[in-house]
Order: structure tokens, then C-alpha cells, then sequence
């Protein structure tokens, strides 16, 4: 990390390291540890957007081994790994890094019903980190990179009947690497953590007919009371058609069908609209249909909303939801474990954090360079959680222009960084994850922000890539980007205003002014750090002066609100590793400041 000491030591100005926290015991766990069951972990359906009655889950015991790069499958194995735990963490059972110059293997045996008809066989990773070969019965399936989307493999011509043994290669280089990675590191310290490698979400095998939904999109229009779905088809006939049935709290709205696979637009007459405070969802039903039956059915829902940045009475730029403008408050979330690290070791654990942001007053939060389960989001939907959903920060090196001001007036964050030099595959593999996230996760109302750069981390061609994310997805707003080095594009001029840096700076003149992230006060609550020495952007001895520090916070912020700023994202959710700036402990045991005080300070703020 000796690259980035130039621009990082900007960002820590404010980092006091607390001395007097307690030790760190030997594994820092959850309430959820101890309810992993190893054999048949995360057993729920991985996919809640588009569901399927025929699957089989492969989390559970897998047999694993590290091995010297070069080396070839393995004839040995070292042990058992638990299926989707990373390999680094507590729950796998394995607590080891991997490392640029090994490779991570995995096998597992498992069986499938093949002597019906003409159905195929989709094999589903949720994410693996970060190049991945995936073998049956000693052939070669396919290969992915990138390690914060799902992919598939349809494994029919792969399959001989009875037992299948699939076995599984990961290479990842973490940071020796210019791969999106978050925040991983080989040697975790500050704010930087513990690797992740190898497959990190659930593992799963689902049975389709050939003909089949891949996928679908999602558009919603409030104005017109439409909705439209656009099917995604495997292998259709001129003899299929769509039938679709939509529903609400139980109650059919719509029945129709179609005689062709096409797009379908159709009427949502006086719709319950999807917010914070009311997080309606319309359930729905699509089938392909061929000679009057079924042939393929699948469940999903969506959210009737409407996200912009639009100005309000006074000419000021604002977000706007449904027409209407909200200032959005909410957290820095990490995702990130003790006992999991990515993995959140149960679903219960999944929902805990969405519902204590709900519970203390939040109406967005800030997914913060990693990207979840597809769970996560669901979760965030059902309850009423806006997100701002970062892409993965890759890094590179970049070169700061010489006797720059650093004072706020002449915006310090703007340091005039040339950018990252990517070649071109370096660049491709950035546009193609970045686009596969948005692909996957374009039918969760909650995302209502994409947030393609934090800070300078990795940024290159930047406004390009703003642009470009537009035409992703124009139904959202895109930050452009979050902190420094801002260049005038994007939706939002995002700052990041730590310490004495929170004020009100110049409004733009076609973009909304957001706080990006602030806060970091840090509290060192006893036995619950994870490190013996850990840091915070502002630390405090006792609680009630952590109290006293974020209501006087949030009064600032509440004056920024008045005189322009749209957003503010508090840094941050949990404590993190050597982090303990989290509102919450990194355990999840303890809030620091009660939840009645957080949702009075937060409601006042919000409304």
C-alpha cells in the first residue's frame, strides 16, 4: 500500500489511535456463530427476485487443498472447508490465506435426477473470489473472473449419471493485483482488511426445462401507472407465450397474457408506491407458455418508485423520491464479520444490520465497495432501505500534481490526480464487472444511487464512466464520484467532510450537494474490539461524551441540510477489524449510543 500514502494520509488526518483498548481475545464471534450449521449452511433461496420451485443447495462440507500455483488438481486433499465461508475466515474451519502464488481447490460429490426429458441443469455460484474454473467429473465446465457477481454454467453435457463430482480452482491475487478487490489486503491494518478468497456466497443447482427465463428487467413509471417487464428467454419457439399475474398483499391486480415472448407493459392502476415509510412491493408470476400449459414459471416482485435529482421551491437541487424531495441519512455499511468476514454467517445475522438501521431511524445506507447477497437487497426492499451501492474499489497508481493548496476554499479533495493507467484489459475487466453488478441487481427498488468511484481509488476515464453507467441505467442517480477527485460529472458533487471539514461548501449548479461520508467518531467498547490496537477519525473514553459528540454532529449537519446539502452518509455502521468507529460493535452485540436517542436524533434530521 506504499502507492497510496500520498493520497490516504488526506484522508486520515483526523485518525486517533486509542491505546486504551482491551485485548483482543482469541476469536472474536457473533450471536450467530455458534448457529451455523456446518452441513447445510445459508439453506434459503439465494435468488429471492426470481425464484424457482427445482433446486438443491451445495453449501456444507467440501473438501479443499492449497497448492503451489503450477500444480495440477489435487489427488490429495488437506481437509474440509465449509461452503460459502471465504477460506480465511473462522467459519470455514480453515483460517488460512491463499496468496497470488497458490490456488484454492475445492470438491464435492452430488446427485441429480437426469432421466427426465429434456431438462437442463444450471450450476450457480453467488460470487467466488476471483478467477474461478469449475470442473465436472474431471472436465472442464467454464471459467469466470470477477469477485462480486454471480454466474452459471449449464452443466447437462457434463453430467453421466448417479454421483458428480464437481471440483473447483480459484486464483485470486488480492492486492498484487489491479482486479476490483473493496478493501482487501494481505497484511490488514487502518482501514484496510482481511482477504477474502474463493467462494464466498451460496452454491446452488437449479433444474430448468430448455426453454427457460434466464432473467428479467424491471421498469416502473409512477407518472404513467405502468409497468414494464422485459423477459430474457433461453431457447424460445414461435409457438411460446407469456402469461403473467401480479398481486398485492395477497390480492390479484393484474391477470393477462400474451401470445408472444415480448416485452409486456401494462397498468398499475393507483399504485402503492415503494419509500422508507411505506416499502411497497407487488408480487408477480411469469410463465412461458406453449400449446395452452406452463413450460416455465418463476416468482419475483417489484417496487412502483420513482429516484431523481430535481430542484426544489427554493432552486436548490435535491433527491427526490416519487416526486417529492427527501433528504436521505444513513450509514457506511462494510459487510463485513468476525466470524464471516464477506459471509454473514446465518440469514438471521443477514437481516440483524437492516433492521437496526430501520429500528434507529435510517432511511438509506451506503454499501460501502463490496457488494452483498442478493438476500441483502431483498431484505432492504421488504423493509425500506434505500441504497447507494458502490463499485468495488480497484486500485493502481496515481501521481498528485506538486504545491497543490490543500485548503477547503480551494476544494482540497480536487487534487489533480492524473489517472490511473489501465490497459486495456484491466479496463474491460472494470467494465464488465461494473456492469454485471448492475446488470444483477437493476430489479432492487432500493438502490436508488450507483456509485461507480470512492474517492481516487482506481479512477480512470472517470466522466466516461459516469456517462457510460447512465446508459446502464437511466432510472438512477449516479454519484460522480464519492469524495475526491471529483471532474464535474455525475448527479451528486459528493463530498467526504471529516473533522473540521464539515461545512457548508459552494451549491453546484446542476448536480445535488451530498456528504459522502463524515463522522468516525470512535468508541472502544470493552470486550468487544477485535484488535488490541484499533483507531477512529475522533475517539472517546465513555459513552456519554460519543453521545454528546454525535448529537452536536448531527446538528451540523442538520444546518447543512438547510442550506443546501441533499444527503449525508455516517462513517460509520459497525466497527470494523482494527476500525471502532461503527455506531454498532463489530460483534453486533452492542449498539453504542440507545437506539431511542439515534432515532429521535435521526427522525428529527430526516423529516
Amino acid at each position: 500500500m506504499k502507492k497510496y500514502n500520498s493520497y490516504l494520509s488526506i484522508g486520515l488526518l483526523c485518525i486517533v489511535v486509542l491505546g486504551c483498548n482491551p485485548p483482543q481475545t482469541d476469536k472474536l464471534t457473533t450471536n450467530w456463530t455458534d448457529k451455523v450449521n456446518a452441513d447445510q449452511p445459508l439453506p434459503e433461496y439465494p435468488r429471492p427476485a426470481l425464484v424457482r420451485a427445482d433446486w438443491q443447495n451445495l453449501n456444507g462440507r467440501w473438501d479443499y487443498a492449497i497448492l503451489p500455483i503450477k500444480e495440477a488438481m489435487p489427488t490429495q486433499w488437506q481437509g474440509k472447508i465449509v461452503v460459502p465461508f471465504p477460506v480465511e475466515s473462522q467459519l470455514s474451519g480453515v483460517e488460512k490465506q491463499v496468496g497470488k502464488d497458490s490456488t484454492l481447490w475445492y470438491r464435492r460429490q452430488f446427485t441429480v435426477n437426469k432421466s427426465i426429458g429434456e431438462k437442463r441443469y444450471l450450476l450457480h455460484f453467488g460470487a467466488s473470489d476471483w478467477r474461478t474454473e469449475v470442473f465436472l467429473n474431471g472436465k472442464q465446465v467454464g471459467i469466470h473472473e470477477g469477485g462480486y457477481t454471480g454466474f452459471s454454467f449449464d452443466i447437462t453435457p457434463f453430467l453421466r449419471g448417479g454421483e458428480e463430482m464437481l471440483t473447483v480452482k480459484v486464483w485470486d491475487p488480492t492486492d498484487d493485483g489491479k482486479q476490483a478487490r473493496g478493501k482487501q489486503v494481505k497484511k490488514p491494518e487502518g482501514i484496510y482488511y482481511t482477504p477474502v478468497t474463493g467462494i464466498w456466497q451460496t452454491v446452488w443447482i437449479e433444474e430448468v426445462p430448455e426453454t427457460h427465463i434466464e432473467s428479467y428487467h424491471v421498469e416502473t413509471a409512477i407518472d404513467q401507472s405502468l409497468v414494464t417487464i422485459i423477459p430474457t428467454v433461453a431457447q424460445p419457439t414461435a409457438a411460446d407465450g407469456l402469461s403473467l399475474r401480479i398481486s398485492f398483499q395477497g390480492k390479484t391486480v393484474l391477470d393477462t397474457a400474451f401470445s408472444k415472448v415480448k416485452e409486456m407493459v401494462v397498468p398499475i392502476k393507483q399504485a402503492n408506491l415503494w419509500s422508507p415509510d411505506t416499502p411497497s412491493l407487488y408480487d408477480f408470476e411469469l410463465a412461458i407458455v406453449r400449446n395452452g400449459q406452463p413450460l416455465d414459471q418463476i416468482r419475483g416482485y417489484f417496487g412502483m418508485r420513482k429516484i431523481q435529482i430535481a430542484k426544489d421551491e427554493y432552486g436548490i437541487y435535491r433527491m427526490f423520491l416519487n416526486n417529492k424531495p427527501l433528504f436521505q441519512y444513513g450509514p457506511l455499511d462494510q459487510g463485513y464479520w468476525p466470524d464471516g468476514i464477506y459471509t454473514a454467517p446465518t440469514e438471521e445475522a443477514l437481516l440483524s444490520d437492516i433492521k437496526t438501521m430501520k429500528d434507529i431511524g435510517f432511511n438509506m445506507v451506503r454499501k460501502h465497495v463490496k457488494v452483498e447477497p442478493q438476500r441483502w437487497y431483498y431484505h432492504c426492499d421488504k423493509l425500506g432501505l434505500i441504497v447507494w451501492q458502490d463499485m468495488p474499489s480497484g486500485y493502481g497508481e496515481i501521481v498528485p500534481v506538486k504545491d497543490h493548496d490543500h485548503s477547503i476554499d480551494s476544494n482540497w479533495m480536487d487534487l489533480h490526480y492524473e489517472d490511473v493507467n489501465r490497459n486495456q484489459e484491466e479496463e474491460e475487466g472494470f467494465r464488465n464487472e461494473w456492469e454485471a453488478i448492475i446488470r444483477q441487481h437493476i430489479n432492487h427498488p432500493s438502490i436508488c444511487v450507483w456509485v461507480p468511484f470512492n474517492e481516487s481509488w482506481g479512477q480512470f476515464k472517470t466522466n466516461e464512466i459516469l456517462q457510460w453507467t447512465k446508459t446502464l441505467d437511466p432510472t438512477r442517480i449516479v454519484n460522480g464520484p464519492s469524495g475526491w477527485i471529483d471532474r464535474g460529472a455525475g448527479e451528486m458533487r459528493d463530498y467526504h467532510l471529516y473533522g473540521d471539514r464539515l461545512q457548508m461548501l459552494p451549491l453546484e449548479k446542476n448536480r445535488a450537494l451530498v456528504i459522502g461520508e463524515f463522522g468516525g467518531l470512535g468508541y472502544a467498547s470493552p470486550g468487544h474490539t477485535y484488535a488490541k490496537d484499533a483507531w477512529s477519525y475522533q475517539g472517546f473514553k465513555h459513552p456519554a461524551d460519543l453521545q454528546k459528540a454525535y448529537a452536536d454532529l448531527l446538528q451540523k449537519v442538520n444546518d447543512l441540510k438547510q442550506q443546501g446539502f441533499a444527503a449525508a452518509v455516517y462513517t460509520q455502521l459497525t466497527d470494523v477489524e482494527t476500525e471502532i468507529n461503527g455506531l454498532i460493535t463489530y460483534d453486533r452485540k452492542q449498539l453504542k449510543i440507545p437506539a431511542d436517542t439515534l432515532k429521535r436524533l435521526h427522525e428529527k434530521l430526516i423529516r
